[in-house]
């Protein structure tokens, strides 16, 4: 099978080294990709955004398969464009990715499956807006209505910053929306699902860490850090979340005519009221993937292929690996609120070379970064490399990671150094809603 993988994140960077490990993949191709994308597939300079151009690509290379990675191509319409030239394409449609595209779009596909999630407010107004904060009161949440690469969500007790969200927001040229929603407490729950539109395919779940600062301090950013499994989720986690919010919104979505086919992410918090959906992405997750990802065991190749191509429901059962994957994230000075480029990044080798006695590996997911005239690798973007340990338990796992960021640095590198510990702590964080 040949694969072109769309993207260049280190969310791309794990599918790709996933797919790179299935014997069935005779060909991996990646664009536009990354250093990091460019150790196990063939990179091409692409538009990702233009349906057109991925669409020429995937034809030129006789793929039998795209898989879009971000969630912009899919808005922008890259899987129809691809589909309508006959070439199967992992990931949903133009309309279909409005589920993560759309808040709005979102909750209304939500309320009409009886999907349970937060009581909100759409506003397009400042004066909307005043008056929804008002209804909920503190811990205030709102979200941007458009895709704002995991930045678009405020959770505040401060009023004013909240507002200073909403203005942000609203006032884009062509107009804008915001959703308020009532803060959802208790801890955060990430379930990755594979779909052709009609059956649905839980895969294990993740917790990530949203915020730049130690003990959830800080403004929210695309992801700091993830780990799975959880032993700590209650028992039939997945199966309710199966029966009360993945297959309503797939049985929902394909009700209105638009079938959701590829990867159905549910944000989730486990409320003292029980599961409530935080939100839905139409991609996997980052850095969630990086450690999902490789604790998978089936070949990853055919269960997208089935998923792009209707026949989701001929898929045995997936298998999983024994152990635990904890992955911390590198960050470039000064994000979220900016990033610098053009550090140069040294021991990403020599933090792979790290094992564990009693078994284990080291894998550094590459996401901002680059090669400068030097061929050296240099930051080029705010989350740079995702540092991942896998192991036999989540308390080495986590060790190996850590040991991990220990052996790389670049100018300017944040990390957080709580990811997972509070799990082996025997206790959770609070969600980020």
């Amino acid at each position: 099978m040949k694969i072109l993988v769309i993207g260049g994140g280190g969310r791309e960077h794990a599918i790709c080294v996933a797919l790179s490990k299935d014997e069935s993949v005779t060909a991996l191709h990646c664009a536009p990709g990354n250093p990091g994308t460019a150790q196990v597939a063939q990179p091409h300079q692409v538009d990702a955004l233009d349906p057109g151009a991925v669409t020429a690509l995937a034809v030129e290379l006789g793929v039998d398969l795209v898989v879009v990675g971000p969630e912009a191509p899919l808005v922008a319409g890259v899987a129809d464009a691809v589909r309508a030239a006959g070439i199967a394409c992992f990931g949903p449609s133009k309309a279909a990715a409005q589920l993560e595209g759309s808040k709005a779009f979102s909750k209304d596909v939500m309320a009409a499956a009886g999907v349970p999630t937060a009581e909100s407010f759409v506003c397009t107004t400042l004066d909307e807006a005043e008056h929804a904060l008002d209804a909920f009161g503190p811990t205030y949440v709102v979200k941007d209505d458009a895709l704002a690469a995991g930045k678009g969500v405020v959770v505040t007790d401060d009023r004013d910053a909240a507002l200073a969200h909403v203005r942000e927001c609203v006032s884009r040229p062509g107009g804008g929306r915001v959703v308020i929603e009532a803060f959802l407490d208790g801890p955060e729950v990430s379930l990755f699902a594979i779909t052709d539109g009609r059956t649905v395919l839980p895969l294990q779940p993740a917790q990530d860490f949203k915020r730049i600062g130690d003990g959830d301090s800080g403004p929210n950013t695309g992801g700091m850090g993830a780990y799975s499994p959880l032993d700590w989720a209650p028992a039939g986690l997945v199966d309710e979340v199966m029966e009360r919010v993945l297959q309503p919104t797939v049985d929902e979505l394909r009700r209105r005519g638009t079938p959701f086919a590829g990867l159905l992410y549910a944000g989730l918090a486990l409320t003292g009221r029980g599961t409530r959906v935080i939100e839905f992405n139409a991609r996997f997750g980052d850095p969630e993937a990086q450690v999902v990802l490789p604790l998978l065991k089936t070949p990853l190749a055919g269960v997208l292929l089935r998923a792009a191509t209707g026949t989701l429901a001929d898929q045995e059962p997936l298998s999983w690996s024994e152990g635990a994957a904890v992955t911390v994230v590198l960050a470039s000075d000064g994000y979220p609120a900016k990033s610098r480029s053009g550090d140069v990044i040294r021991g990403v080798r020599a933090a792979e070379m790290l094992s564990a006695p009693t078994g284990g590996s080291v894998t550094v997911y590459q996401a901002g970064t680059a090669h400068n005239a030097e061929d050296e690798l240099v930051t080029a973007g705010g989350r740079v490399l995702a540092v991942t340990g896998h192991a036999r338990d989540l308390a080495r796992a986590r060790k190996l990671a850590y040991a991990g960021v220990t052996e790389i640095a670049f100018d300017g590198a944040q990390h957080r150094t709580d990811i997972a510990a509070a799990a082996l702590a025997g206790g959770v964080r609070a969600a980020d809603a």
